[in-house]
């Protein structure tokens, strides 16, 4: 099995150094979304003082043209902290601090989706748009072999791996135990996990959570997940196929609701906005990953639980349809919806935004609306 050569770095050396003592300062890790979409940066700075809310972490700044988000010429971009977290690898009083990325003009970059998230979210918070999102992802081996799988050739096929228990079948749960967590000690709204279909696969689920929250824990939950894998020398994929053929995909499904969802009755509301969803399709496709659709293309075929990526459906219960209403809901009449589609890639700030546009301000044709 590939691992990386910092793993094999004796981690009871480090330990000696992080239970120095810091004194009154604290460490700041500033988190960006860098200019592929997906990927993340971070740098850390000293404070002389422990911050209590957003408003006391300094703006930053760094070289733009090193993350695909500026030319060399001109590439100060700034970082402007947003959510704050504790940092469950320094410990408290340390902090986790995720940022917005504006250019040198003060206009927000091409991948800065948080911008727009949050006033589309401002626009419709008398409604109190929930969501929780479930978050598939991939273990590999710094070669980008399935973590645990032979070196040369396939697992038994898919069947007793979902939610598994056991060496044969559940493969890297240790990464899953320590994200789990310190998502919890960061104040990560984290509400569940789960071994996948495809060994080596694996889902955490974020929220419930109201408006930009959603985008915020999601990110920091993702960034947290890439540290853990570092700390144990392997690699998380958020790939919607890294293995072709016959295995899962990976998928970051959307469950979404609003007052008026939450109460008797709620049913029909939810089906108007299914419908709407439907007249909507293809400008959900191309938010739903960082590539415009292209990413989903390989996993939404109809197959391994994938409606098609070309047809919009939607039905109680069934998990081959872009929309899957719950069968509780069905029954109780009320609850919440969840929307298939995105991919494991995504970015939940464009996922949201893009429902909350269809759903709520009932937006209609190929383009979003600019308010």
């Amino acid at each position: 099995m590939a691992t990386s050569a910092s793993a094999q770095l004796s981690k009871v050396v480090k330990r000696q150094y992080m239970e120095l003592p810091q004194g009154d300062q604290v460490q700041a890790m500033y988190i960006w979304i860098d200019g592929t979409g997906e990927g993340l940066r971070c740098k850390t700075r000293t404070l002389d003082s422990e911050p209590k809310s957003i408003e006391d972490l300094p703006e930053w700044n760094f070289d733009g043209s090193s993350t695909y988000q500026s030319e060399g010429s001109n590439s100060d971009m700034y970082l402007i902290p947003s959510a704050m977290f504790r940092d469950p690898f320094r410990k408290d009083p340390n902090k986790l601090v995720l940022c917005e990325v504006l250019k040198y003009n003060r206009k927000h970059a091409e991948t800065n989706h948080r911008h727009t998230c949050k006033k589309i979210m401002e626009m419709v918070d008398n409604q109190s748009p929930w969501f929780g999102m479930e978050q598939e992802y991939t273990i590999l081996g710094t070669d980008g072999h399935p973590f645990g799988w032979p070196s040369n050739g396939f697992p038994g096929p898919q069947g007793p791996y979902y939610c598994g228990v056991g060496a044969d079948k559940a493969y890297g749960r240790d990464i899953v135990e320590a994200h789990y967590r310190a998502c919890l000690y960061a104040g990560v709204m984290i509400c569940g996990t789960n071994a996948e279909v495809m060994p080596a696969q694996w889902e955490f689920q974020i929220g419930p959570c109201e408006g930009i929250n959603m985008g915020d824990h999601l990110w920091v939950a993702r960034f947290i997940l890439h540290r853990v894998c570092e700390d144990f020398g392997v690699v998380a994929s958020f790939d919607p196929k890294p293995i072709p053929g016959n295995w899962n995909g990976a998928g970051c499904h959307t469950n979404f609701s609003t007052k008026e969802m939450r109460e008797d009755g709620g049913l029909k509301c939810i089906e108007e906005c299914i419908e709407k969803l439907g007249k909507r399709h293809n400008y959900h496709i191309r938010a739903y990953d960082p590539k415009g659709g292209l990413d989903n293309a390989r996993r939404l075929t109809g197959h391994h639980e994938t409606s098609n990526i070309h047809e919009f459906s939607a039905g109680v219960a069934n998990r081959g349809a872009s929309i899957r209403i719950p069968r509780t809901v069905g029954q109780e009449k009320k609850g919440y919806f969840e929307d298939r589609r995105p991919s494991a890639n995504c970015d939940p700030y464009a996922v949201t935004e893009a429902l909350i546009r269809t759903c709520l301000l009932d937006e209609e044709g190929d383009e979003p609306v600019d308010y």
